[in-house]
């Protein structure tokens, strides 16, 4: 993957506030798994047309700080799909003060795993669904 543009589609914006900061100023590193934990699941959700589970985070790299004021953007693509799990690629990268320049903040692999209703493992569906975007 390179620095120079993103890879994968825009699923996820939001803006890094005072109230998610650690105690260094910077953006806490757990805010922003969880942005990108939500952005794999809307994509994993999409191709499985149904409820997914997030299983496994991979190779988790944090390369830049987010500061307060950026917009964290989140760029998925599928990398991988099983029976009925779904490897997801995650990129986020921060536009500087809402509309500077923008940097790769963090990458990573996550594993999403389809459930029925009842919470058990079912089957991607082999076709990919039509999006409504």
């Amino acid at each position: 993957m390179t620095d120079e543009s993103p890879s994968g589609d825009l699923t996820l914006r939001t803006m890094a506030m005072p109230a998610d900061t650690n105690a260094n100023g910077d953006i806490f590193g757990g805010w922003v798994l969880s942005q990108m934990d939500l952005a794999g699941g809307i994509a994993a959700g999409q191709r499985a047309a149904g409820r997914v589970v997030t299983i496994a985070v991979d190779k988790m790299k944090f390369i830049r700080p987010v500061h307060v004021g950026d917009v964290l953007c989140v760029y998925s693509s599928i990398a991988k799909v099983g029976n009925s799990s779904m490897e997801i690629w995650l990129e986020a990268w921060a536009l500087r003060h809402r509309y500077g320049r923008r940097e790769k903040v963090t990458e990573a692999k996550f594993t999403m795993v389809a459930i029925d209703d009842d919470g058990r493992p079912r089957t991607v569906p082999r076709e990919v669904p039509q999006r409504l975007d």
